[in-house]
């Protein structure tokens, strides 16, 4: 019988093969699986960031959505101020948000990149912001004027929710690329 944690040797003549080796070091993962993870790790912070200030903003947005076309002060929910007119509506709201998107984004999410020329980050900023607007109020102009839906459900499924999904997936891709990038 063998102490705990030692190894017996195999009988002569048995099929087992030498004594067992020491202990090798541990592998070290291959630089595919280093370049994997080194990518996941460069995008995991700024996708968090991007996500948390479209949250905070996707939030905004559908405030004062709501505030506006399905809210009358002093009526309260029902039909408000700018009901008849979603669409003029949606491009205020987005408006307001995309001031705060800019500075969530310039500030925290894309913050690690050199500070941009000011003038050609805004313009491109705009310019992207413009072509995510036309996605998003597509998808509010679908479900008003091509499916005849105006509840609020309805505008906020079709222009919040999915549009805002649309929007904020080519937003997510070009503001690293063209707003905010790494070099000039």
């Amino acid at each position: 019988m063998s102490k705990p944690g030692t190894r017996q040797s195999a009988p002569a003549g048995s099929s087992q093969s030498a004594p067992a080796a020491a202990p090798s070091a541990p592998v070290p993962p291959s630089s595919r699986t280093a370049r994997l993870r080194a990518f996941l790790l460069s995008h995991l912070r700024p996708s968090l960031a991007f996500l948390t200030v479209g949250g905070i903003v996707f939030l905004l947005d559908a405030a004062m959505y709501n505030l506006l076309v399905f809210w009358t002060p002093g009526g309260g929910w029902g039909e408000g101020v700018l009901h008849a007119h979603p669409i003029p509506a949606k491009i205020l709201t987005i408006a307001v948000a995309s001031c705060f998107t800019y500075l969530g984004n310039r500030l925290w999410t894309f913050g690690d990149r050199p500070p941009p020329h000011t003038t050609r980050s805004i313009l491109a900023f705009v310019i992207v912001n413009v072509i995510a607007a036309g996605l998003q109020l597509t998808c509010l102009g679908f479900s008003r004027y091509v499916l005849g839906l105006d509840s609020p459900l309805a505008d906020n499924i079709s222009g919040t929710l999915i549009g805002q999904v649309v929007s904020t997936s080519f937003r997510y891709v070009t503001y690293g690329r063209f707003v905010f990038p790494r070099e000039r």
